[in-house]
């Protein structure tokens, strides 16, 4: 058995790694590599040949581990790609959301400059390779093992951090014994809003391992209602504000809908005017409401004594651009949560366009913003930041919790692996962390006599 790390290898996104047995060759996510010098059109370069792939397993939605499976199609992936239904569902809202992009960002590359024509960036893919790709899509439910091949059986484990969101558990026949590798996708954490917490790995051989937040803490003296109160109490309260909140479109909108909603509900602040700016959430929230099972109890015990968990009556939905440019001429104070959380992208762009130089706008970050985006530079205090063509100073009070984050810490993602049966797992390979995220995480698990690899990308693995 074989196993090669081809993305998140010493960096945060672009998840994908091969894994083979024999001739049969299994790859664990195909994403998006947003670190690959801003340059979409490399994500094309894969390191085979996409037509040798004979099965896809997919631990969840988010682009950075769904987003270049559409690509693989495109250069002759032929097989099937085998994920939860709510995956399944999730990942055709978010390729299709990724065409759109792609094809604004040709259109703005081909305006006319002096009098020429720049044709310079084209498509990654387009729709027809998103519902090709969607076909391929075989859903299975949580703890339902499933055979591959008379050698090969899948169950996926509940692991949180994404409506569907699952980690891989293989097991395979090799050499007349039975060998298990464990891939985790990302891990969420515990008491999280909507989401299920993690449930604990079964026993694995090798374990594929995330690192997001190696090295790092979440807070944990204020609950996520605390921070938000506070948060709203100063930036659209005393200071009669407005703040602009970028979160991703699925997951982290639900989570941050209900707990305003809650807020809200329980009459703990003033009423504020709440817009969430994204035909996607709203698409991905249908999906949230259709999978209700699969919610965490305290969302179904609010849904029953309060109703839906994701409206209330100072709650709008944007639908249209037209009512979203609305929204900037609101002059009351207000709460506007719009996508892309790393603000590459999206309707944020113009809320951000609107009010970065307005010094009684605060902007709030509640996730990770990857190297090279405009929510890096914002969150690194860049006096100056580019925005539609327009070279603009931060004026606008930036501000960031991880109260929302939808990764496990540190100790959440120590306590992932010491679960696990140490007399059976023989090594662990960190993926999808930054450097000293990978460092602090690699130096606990040692510490705790556990080998543990940091992969270059690329490199192979014989696994005995």
């Amino acid at each position: 058995m074989k196993l090669t790390i081809h993305g998140a290898a010493q960096q945060v996104t672009g998840s994908m790694h091969l894994l083979e047995t024999g001739s049969y060759k299994i790859l664990i996510d195909c994403g998006l590599d947003y670190e690959k010098d801003r340059n979409v059109l490399s994500n094309e370069d894969f390191p085979f040949n996409p037509a040798d792939i004979d099965v896809v397993i997919l631990t969840h939605a988010h682009i950075d581990h769904s987003g270049n499976l559409p690509t693989l199609v495109r250069l002759g992936f032929n097989g099937q790609i085998l994920c939860t239904a709510p995956t399944a569902e999730l990942t055709e809202l978010l390729l299709l959301d990724s065409v759109s992009i792609f094809m604004r960002k040709v259109n703005n590359s081909r305006k006319h400059k002096r009098g020429k024509v720049n044709h310079g960036q084209q498509p990654l893919y387009l729709q027809k390779h998103v519902m090709d790709t969607v076909e391929r899509f075989i859903t299975i439910g949580y703890n339902k093992p499933f055979r591959i091949t008379d050698d090969v059986t899948v169950t996926f484990s509940q692991i949180g951090h994404l409506l569907g969101a699952a980690a891989v558990i293989l097991e395979i026949q090799e050499d007349g014994k039975l060998k298990t590798i464990g891939f985790t996708g990302d891990i969420g954490r515990k008491n999280y809003p909507v989401l299920e917490d993690p449930q604990p790995l079964p026993p694995v051989n090798y374990l594929v391992c995330e690192s997001t937040y190696g090295g790092r803490f979440h807070t944990t003296d204020k609950t996520v209602e605390q921070t938000l109160i506070e948060i709203i109490e100063k930036a659209c309260i005393k200071e009669q504000g407005r703040l602009i909140i970028p979160a991703f479109s699925i997951g982290r909108t639900q989570s941050l809908v209900y707990s305003l909603n809650k807020i809200f509900s329980n009459n703990l602040l003033p009423t504020v005017k709440v817009f969430v700016d994204s035909p996607l959430a709203s698409r991905s929230t249908q999906i949230f409401r259709k999978y209700h099972n699969l919610v965490n109890k305290e969302a179904k015990e609010f849904y029953e004594k309060t109703g839906d968990e994701f409206e209330f009556d100072n709650l709008t939905y944007v639908e249209n651009l037209k009512d979203s440019r609305q929204v900037s001429n609101y002059f009351e104070p207000c709460i506007i949560i719009s996508s892309a959380g790393m603000l590459d992208g999206g309707r944020i762009q113009d809320h951000l366009f609107h009010n970065i130089q307005n010094y009684y706008c605060t902007i709030l970050f509640i996730g990770y913003c990857a190297k090279g985006t405009l929510g890096y530079r914002l969150l690194r205090g860049d006096p100056i930041v580019h925005i539609k063509d327009r070279d603009l100073a931060v004026y606008a009070t930036i501000k960031k919790t991880d109260v929302l984050s939808a990764h496990g810490d540190h100790n959440d993602l120590v306590n992932t692996v010491l679960q696990i049966e140490k007399d059976q797992l023989k090594q662990v390979y960190l993926v999808h962390g930054e450097t000293e995220s990978m460092d602090a995480l690699a130096e606990s698990l040692i510490t705790e006599g556990i080998e543990t690899i940091i992969p270059e990308k690329g490199k192979t693995f014989i696994l005995n």
